[in-house]
């Protein structure tokens, strides 16, 4: 029987000949991941069930990025926790503030996931991974510090949908307005445990920043994980980068899928969800007037190097709008580094922006962007939850780079075209 790219992965990892959708199996991981968030209950969890030793220091990755550089005593003694177990652990990936990044932006850079990989984080937009043709999800604390024992993690065989792309896109549309289009097609319960298999000839043509912020919020539609089959994009990133052997895995042809989305993409415009939920989304043209006082570029989901070119196209020689504070946030240390070459800090800061060290900060409600009451955010970030930023009385609004800036610059959402 054929199978989805999603079941040959788990087949493989589960010693399997085949898989099937609903299926109970015992997976072998690639990669273990934790945050300054989730790994201190993990640890403790480990320590309680009296193993000594990780199942190898080599694949269990350690990233303190929520709440970092330390806002508190709480997160300060939430990052100490991450920093003795990996010394004594002696864990070979534990990345320290000023050597970092958003965790989810910081693997795929630093060749730690590949194609064909099985991926675990406790954090639920681990499923990023899956635009490298990894199989990536994202688990609680406790499944966490018996995958860090272990080496393997048990879990249910999902049912893939199938999302095929055609057109060309058009200029100031990319990933996140094609994911984001998809939600408010298809809702935030659209792909409940399911597999969300990106493909087609827009996909084919879109960037890996592009396919990993795709991929970043399958879990925003409920989704177990999300996947692009790999291709030459695919290769070529990881060419030079992969820290071990990876294998590229295809779907069948004639495999089964719970259901088939086609989509003409050609005509799509920007996207911004409005207020409370990622599936309510509306193209940048009918947003009407809507002021903002904060505009956030950066995180897991948009906080990569395209991502902070288009803000810096749209940006540069302009300022920001009086009533508008533009927070800029590199993805890593590596994005800021050549942001900082490329002269793209330069015209942000310029523009009248502030420029943050690389954290997820404002995303969860964090902190560098707290919103008070009656404020309003337009965000490149994944959700937009009642007070996910904030005051329970605020509100978030997301899109893409291009959006963002240019909405800084207006002090309301707008399009890119009406400030260039």
């Amino acid at each position: 029987m054929p199978m989805t790219i999603t079941e040959k992965i788990l087949a493989a990892h589960a010693g399997l000949d085949r898989v099937e959708p609903g299926q109970l199996i015992n997976v072998r991981v690639d990669l273990v991941l934790g945050n300054d968030i989730t790994a201190p209950v993990a640890i403790k969890e480990f320590r309680r069930i009296g193993v000594e030793k990780v199942f190898d220091r080599e694949r269990v990755v350690l990233v303190p990025d929520h709440f970092v550089p330390n806002k508190d005593i709480k997160s300060a003694e939430q990052a100490k926790i991450l920093r003795d177990f990996a010394r004594q652990q002696q864990l070979t990936h534990y990345f320290e503030v000023g050597r970092m990044g958003i965790e989810h932006c910081l693997l795929p850079e630093q060749g730690l996931v590949g194609p064909g990989d099985v991926v675990i984080g406790a954090d639920s937009h681990t499923c990023t991974y899956g635009a490298l043709g990894a199989f990536a999800t994202g688990v609680g604390s406790t499944d966490l510090a018996a995958a860090m024992a272990l080496g393997e993690i048990w879990l249910k065989v999902p049912e893939s949908i199938k999302f095929v792309y055609y057109g060309e896109l058009q200029p100031w549309v990319g990933g996140k307005d094609l994911i984001l289009y998809t939600i408010g097609q298809i809702g935030v319960d659209g792909a409940l445990y399911q597999a969300m298999e990106f493909t087609g000839p827009a996909i084919e043509t879109l960037s890996m920043d592009g396919r990993l912020t795709m991929s970043n919020m399958a879990v925003e539609a409920g989704a177990k994980n999300g996947i692009v089959p790999p291709d030459e994009i695919t290769l070529d990133y990881v060419k030079g980068r992969a820290r071990r052997p990876y294998r590229v895995y295809q779907s069948d042809p004639g495999a089964r899928y719970a259901r088939v989305y086609e989509f003409d993409v050609s005509k799509l415009e920007p996207q911004v969800a409005f207020p409370h939920l990622p599936s309510n989304v509306r193209p940048v043209s009918q947003a009407g007037h809507v002021e903002i006082q904060q505009v956030v570029i950066g995180s897991c989901t948009n906080g990569r190097l395209e991502d902070l070119r288009l803000a810096a196209r749209v940006l540069q020689g302009k300022k920001v709008h009086p009533g508008v504070r533009l927070i800029v946030i590199p993805g890593t240390q590596e994005v800021y580094r050549t942001a900082l070459k490329e002269g793209l800090i330069e015209i942000f800061i310029d523009a009248g922006a502030a420029v943050s060290t690389p954290t997820c900060g404002p995303c969860l409600g964090g902190h560098m962007g707290i919103l008070a009451a009656g404020e309003r955010c337009l965000a490149t970030t994944n959700r937009n939850f009642v007070g996910r930023m904030g005051h329970p009385e605020s509100e978030v609004y997301l899109s893409n780079p291009a959006v963002a800036a240019a909405s800084a610059i207006l002090g309301r959402i707008a399009a890119p075209q009406e400030v260039l």
